[in-house]
């Protein structure tokens, strides 16, 4: 019997007897090769016409979006009204992350339109930014029902577009609203207390994080917390310029 046919003998009798099969055989498990890049991009493809490597190579912001703007390789898709890509100033030396659209950004295709955005507008306004000076986004760009938190799935096939959208901006600072935007951004867990006042990197990029401008509306307790979160989030900023 040739090596490869004794190999998928075992295989198949591994799954139909578990390990204690090798366990008095002495032999050790087979351990399966892990997948290529190649492999489990192609197996994660669900748009036929959408392919990582062009939208990869896009060079600006529109040509991107007019790249993934179809995108299905999440289920929000199925639930979604307009895809969320985002708005603001190509050439931002700030972005500001939010976690994922709302009602109001699903219905317009724009973020943080909601009663959210306009406080997020002031809270911009505050520290001598426009929303026309900056660039706008989330981890997501589907609504989750029922605005729920997107789930991990979700969050990993979408932060690649945000990565690339960091890529083309180029920003000096990156303000991150919400624990589930610097969870994710950062690829860091821990809690929103341990995140705020303190600054992280992003690909060599400063990153800050404060609250989310819908969690000031259910608690305005926070928007002092808030304040003191943007005020030195703009002071950094102004140094990074100086620089």
């Amino acid at each position: 019997m040739k090596k490869k046919e004794i190999i998928e003998s075992l295989k198949a009798q591994k799954e139909i007897f578990g390990d204690i099969l090798y366990q008095k055989l002495d032999i050790k498990p087979i351990k399966p090769e892990p997948p290529s890049i190649k492999t489990a991009a192609s197996a994660k493809m669900t748009e036929p016409e959408l392919f990582p490597a062009e939208w990869e190579r896009a060079t600006t912001l529109d040509e991107l979006n007019e790249m993934i703007c179809k995108c299905q390789f999440c289920n929000l898709h199925k639930t979604r009204n307009k895809f969320v890509f985002g708005k603001g100033n190509p050439e931002a030396g700030v972005m500001c992350i939010g976690e994922g659209p709302g009602a109001d950004e699903d219905e317009q295709g724009e973020p943080f339109v909601g009663r959210a955005g306009v406080l997020l507008t002031k809270i911009l306004e505050a520290i001598n930014f426009t929303r026309e000076e900056v660039f706008i986004a989330n981890i997501v760009k589907c609504r989750p029902p029922g605005n729920r938190t997107p789930l991990p799935q979700e969050m990993e096939s979408c932060l690649p577009y945000l990565r690339k959208q960091i890529e083309l901006i180029k920003p000096k600072a990156i303000l991150c609203l919400g624990l589930t935007a610097a969870q994710a951004l950062l690829e860091k867990r821990d809690t929103l207390t341990n995140f705020r006042g303190k600054v992280f990197a992003h690909n060599n990029i400063k990153v800050m994080v404060t609250y989310h401008p819908a969690a000031l509306l259910r608690n305005p307790n926070w928007k002092k917390g808030c304040w003191e979160d943007v005020q030195a989030f703009r002071k950094l900023y102004d140094n990074l310029v100086k620089e």
